[in-house]
C-alpha cells in the first residue's frame, strides 16, 4: 500500500521522537564525565569532517562558498565546544547564599531542531552538541533543499556519540521532510522544546505549536560608519561580513550607513575591495529581479555578486565582490532596504550620528527588530548612545557583524541561533547555547524561621569538601560526594562479606532472640 508523503513524514516524526525519548530516559542518568566525553567526541568528529560537509552543503543547496562553510562547520563544533566544555550540566551546578541555595541541573528531554537550508550542516551540528551537553536527545527536521547534507552531518555526530558511550538513538533526523511532518514533530508528546531556526513561517509555527520554543527572526543588519571610524578597517569589515558565505548568515550586513564627511573615502575603499556601485538604471534592474515589495526572491540567496548581476542583466567585472546601490528611503518603496541574504548592500548617506541613528532604527524596524546592529566609530560616547538607544540586542563595535554577532570575532557566546528578544517576537534575547537547554532545580533551606528547632540549615560547602580534597568548582565533584554518602548510608554489607564474618563467629548471637545458626537456616530456606 502506498502512503502519501505527508503521512509518511508524520509517522516518521512520531517514530523518531519516541525513539529519541527512549534513549534520553537512559542518557539522563549519565554523569558529567560521561556526558563531556560524548560531547567532545561529537565536536571532534564534526570538526574533522568540516570540509567534507561544507562541500556536501554547497553541492546540495547552491548557497554560499565552500571555504566559508568550512569555517562555519569548524565554528559550530570546535568553537562551540570550547565555549561549553566546562559548563556544569549534571547534578549540583551552583551553590549560593553560603550553602542555603543549591542549583541542580536537569535535562529538558527531547529537543525538536528545525534546520535551515542556508546553514544546514553547521546549524545541525551546533544544535546536536548543545542538546547532548545537557543530557537531552534531539530530533532534527531538515529543510528539503538541504536534506542529505543535514542527515550526513548528524550521522557523523551520532556515530561519534555512540562510540563514546551514548545510548543508541539520541540523535535522530527526519528523512522525509514535509511541513506536515515538521508540525507533527513540534506537537509530539515526546518533544519538550523546539529550537527554531529558519524562515518566519516556520518560526511562527514553532511558537503556535503549544510547546516551549526558542525562535529567531530576520536580521536586516545596518552597519553605521561614523566620521571618527577607521575607514579602511570599517569598510573591509562590512564587505567581509556581507560576502561571508555570500551573505546567508542572518547576522550579515544588509545596509551601509555612512557619515557624510567620510563618504568619499568609504566609496574609494569599497571600490578598492571589489565593490561595484550601481547607477540608477542598474539599480532598477536589480530591484526588479531581487524583490517585489518586501518579499525577497529566494533565487538570489547565497549567490555571488557576479551571478546576481548577470541574473539581473547588469554587466560587472568578474572580480566584483559586492553590489552596492544608493538608497534614500526605507520600506516597500525601497526594495533594497529589505534583508537580502546575499552580497548586496543598500548605501545610505547621513549627516551626523543622530541621523545615522534614526536610519538604523528605521532599517531594524522594517525587518530586523531586536536582532543586530554594527557601529564603526572611535567616539565612545556615540558608541554608548547607540548601545543604549537602538532596538537591537546585539550591537557589535568595530568588527564584522556577520561573524561578530555569532561570537566568532567577539566575546559573545558562540552560537548559530541568535535570539531577537521580545522585540523580535522571541522569548530569548541572547545567543542560544547549552545553558538554555537545561532545567534548573533549586534546593532551598530556611532563612527566616517561623518555628524554632534544631535542624540542618545549609550545606557548609568548604568544610564539606576540604577534608576530601575535592574542588567544588570542578564538574560533578560535589554531586559525586553526595552520591558516595548516600551509598555509604544506604545498606548492609554485601552477602559475601557477611558470610566471611559469620564463619568466624558461628555461635555469635545477633540481638537477644536469634542465633547465627538460625539465621543461616532462614537464608538457606529463602534461597530455595
Amino acid at each position: 500500500m502506498n502512503f502519501d508523503k505527508d503521512l509518511q513524514s508524520i509517522q516518521e516524526a512520531r517514530n523518531l521522537a519516541a525513539q529519541a525519548k527512549e534513549a534520553q530516559l537512559e542518557y539522563k542518568y549519565y554523569n558529567q564525565e560521561q556526558v563531556d566525553k560524548i560531547v567532545k567526541a561529537m565536536a571532534e568528529a564534526g570538526c574533522e569532517k568540516a570540509e567534507y560537509l561544507a562541500k556536501l552543503a554547497y553541492e546540495e543547496t547552491g548557497f554560499g562558498k565552500v571555504s566559508d562553510k568550512i569555517i562555519k562547520n569548524q565554528f559550530a563544533t570546535r568553537d562551540v565546544y570550547e565555549s561549553i566544555k566546562n559548563l556544569k550540566t549534571v547534578g549540583v551546578i551552583d551553590i549560593q547564599k553560603n550553602g542555603k541555595l543549591l542549583k541542580i541541573a536537569e535535562p529538558m528531554g527531547v529537543i525538536a531542531a528545525l534546520i535551515p537550508s542556508t546553514n544546514p550542516t553547521s546549524t545541525a551540528m551546533f544544535k546536536a552538541i548543545i542538546s547532548l551537553k545537557c543530557r537531552n536527545a534531539i530530533v532534527a527536521s531538515p529543510h528539503p533543499k538541504a536534506l542529505n547534507c543535514t542527515i550526513e552531518s548528524l550521522r557523523i555526530l551520532s556515530e561519534a556519540a555512540e562510540k563514546a558511550g551514548a545510548p543508541k538513538g539520541l540523535i535522530q533526523c527526519i528523512t522525509i521532510p514535509t511541513m506536515e511532518g515538521t508540525e507533527a514533530l513540534m506537537k509530539d508528546k515526546n518533544i519538550s522544546l523546539i529550537l527554531a531556526t529558519g524562515g518566519m513561517q516556520m518560526v511562527k509555527a514553532a511558537y503556535s505549536s503549544g510547546k516551549p520554543a526558542y525562535g529567531v527572526g530576520p536580521g536586516n543588519v545596518p552597519a553605521f560608519i561614523e566620521r571618527t571610524a577607521n575607514i579602511k578597517k570599517a569598510v573591509a569589515d562590512i564587505i567581509y561580513g556581507t560576502t561571508f558565505d555570500n551573505g546567508v548568515l542572518c547576522s550579515s550586513e544588509q545596509a551601509m550607513i555612512v557619515d557624510r564627511p567620510v563618504k568619499d573615502k568609504v566609496i574609494e575603499e569599497a571600490k578598492r575591495l571589489g565593490a561595484y556601485f550601481l547607477n540608477s538604471e542598474e539599480k532598477k534592474k536589480l530591484e526588479d529581479k531581487i524583490a517585489k515589495g518586501a518579499k525577497l526572491n529566494a533565487d538570489i540567496v547565497g549567490k555571488s555578486a557576479k551571478w546576481i548581476a548577470d541574473y539581473a542583466g547588469i554587466s560587472v567585472p568578474n572580480n566584483t565582490t559586492v553590489l552596492i546601490a544608493e538608497c534614500f528611503k526605507v520600506g516597500k518603496e525601497e526594495p533594497l532596504s529589505i534583508e537580502k541574504l546575499s552580497p548586496i548592500l543598500a548605501f545610505y548617506i547621513v549627516d551626523g550620528w543622530l541621523e545615522g541613528c534614526h536610519r538604523c532604527i528605521e532599517l531594524l524596524e522594517f525587518g530586523g527588530i531586536g536582532h543586530t546592529l554594527a557601529i564603526h566609530s572611535n567616539d565612545k560616547e556615540i558608541i554608548m548612545k547607540f548601545a543604549l538607544e537602538k532596538p537591537a540586542l546585539r550591537i557589535v563595535v568595530n568588527t564584522s557583524s556577520s561573524v561578530g554577532a555569532v561570537g566568532y570575532t567577539t566575546a559573545l557566546t558562540p552560537s548559530l541561533t541568535l535570539g531577537p528578544g521580545t522585540w523580535g517576537g522571541s522569548i530569548i534575547s541572547e545567543n542560544v547555547s547549552a545553558s538554555h537547554l537545561m532545567n534548573i532545580k533549586t534546593l532551598a533551606f530556611e532563612t527566616k524561621a517561623i518555628n524554632e528547632g534544631s535542624c540542618v540549615s545549609s550545606f557548609d560547602i568548604p568544610q564539606f569538601t576540604t577534608s576530601r580534597n575535592l574542588d567544588t568548582n570542578q564538574p560533578g565533584n560535589f554531586t559525586k560526594l553526595i552520591e558516595e554518602r548516600l551509598r555509604a548510608r544506604a545498606g548492609n554489607p554485601k552477602y559475601d562479606s557477611y558470610n566471611e564474618v559469620s564463619r568466624n563467629t558461628e555461635s555469635l548471637k545477633l540481638g537477644s532472640e536469634i542465633t547465627e545458626e538460625q539465621i543461616q537456616k532462614i537464608i538457606k530456606e529463602f534461597k530455595i
